[in-house]
């Protein structure tokens, strides 16, 4: 069964529907080869929920064919943000298969047939109960690559865990609110989508005849994403985490503003305007100046300033 995400019916047609993979592997949609690096090449995706959708819509956004098998009941995403899932496979082509069935194994394997890389997100048990585990499935389909995401490399792949887990264990969970978005997931949708294009690469320079299985770990992402705190840069004492005076987000007279003048000649500009000598940005009297000017001033006043002296900065409403 075909459905089409995110389309919306017109008389007796689906806007924006697309399907499955035809005999020939062509997709309904018309695709600029010359500005699409990923033109010509199939990705067939099993991965549900946030990472490897949105790894996948990378891929489609430079040119893939991309086709998405869904089990009966359906992507969670669909039921707890449609407008998410929407957005996040738009021109991708859905089915539904049951690959704990003999059908659904069947029209999985054919795809696969015609497919360059599979993008899985189970836990490496699951994959192999589904007959999915890479040894099986490169003695089935050897020029066929795969990108699994997991939580964790090894053993640590079975372990459960979630987006908030990963940035927990890589210190980005610093108090009892949650994080502003997905920063583990997203971050491992890229690591997902590279991953994707060093398989290309790979068989494309002739480093390799056959496919090749690349794994992608969630929290390896959160740990790539954390190595600014890891290293001080965002922590209290550093530059960018609350020690310069130029970086920093104050309250105004109406609202807040996000200052971005870090470096030296934007520095010295900000502190012009607020009529301040000194240039020592680390002082305590330096951040004490700066926050009271900047408390005095309107988003409008403060935008202005921006303006005219060049001083990177976005206001924000309370």
């Amino acid at each position: 069964m075909l459905r089409a995400a995110g389309a919306a019916r017109i008389g007796g047609r689906v806007a924006g529907a697309t399907r499955g993979w035809g005999e020939n592997g062509a997709m309904p949609d018309s695709i600029d080869a010359s500005s699409q690096p990923l033109a010509g090449v199939r990705i067939l995706s099993l991965a549900l929920n946030l990472p490897g959708p949105a790894a996948l819509l990378r891929c489609r956004r430079m040119g893939a064919d991309c086709l998405k098998l869904e089990p009966p009941a359906g992507d969670p995403m669909a039921l707890y943000n449609k407008p998410a899932y929407a957005a996040l496979h738009e021109g991708i082509a859905i089915e539904t298969a049951d690959l704990k069935s003999e059908a659904g194994q069947r029209a999985l394997h054919e795809a696969l047939a015609r497919t360059d890389v599979l993008l899985t997100s189970f836990r490496p048990s699951a994959l192999a109960k589904l007959g999915l585990d890479w040894n099986a499935l490169h003695a089935r389909h050897p020029a066929l690559s795969q990108v699994a995401i997991v939580g964790a490399h090894g053993e640590r792949a079975e372990e459960p865990g979630h987006d908030l887990t990963y940035l927990a264990e890589s210190g980005l969970v610093t108090g009892t609110e949650l994080p502003a978005t997905l920063f583990a997931d997203m971050g491992g949708a890229l690591l997902a989508s590279e991953a994707v294009l060093k398989a290309l690469l790979l068989r494309a320079r002739g480093a390799t005849a056959e496919g090749v299985y690349l794994e992608v770990a969630l929290n390896v992402s959160a740990d790539w994403l954390a190595l600014p705190r890891t290293w001080g840069l965002t922590q209290p004492q550093g530059a960018v985490g609350g020690a310069h005076a130029g970086y920093r987000v104050y309250p105004c007279a109406d609202g807040r503003v996000a200052v971005a003048a870090l470096e030296p000649h934007f520095a010295v500009r900000l502190c012009e305007a607020a009529g301040l000598a000194s240039r020592d940005m680390m002082a305590p009297a330096t951040h004490e100046g700066v926050a009271a000017w900047i408390a005095q001033r309107s988003r409008a006043e403060l935008e202005a300033m921006a303006r005219e002296r060049d001083v990177p900065l976005l206001t924000l409403a309370d």
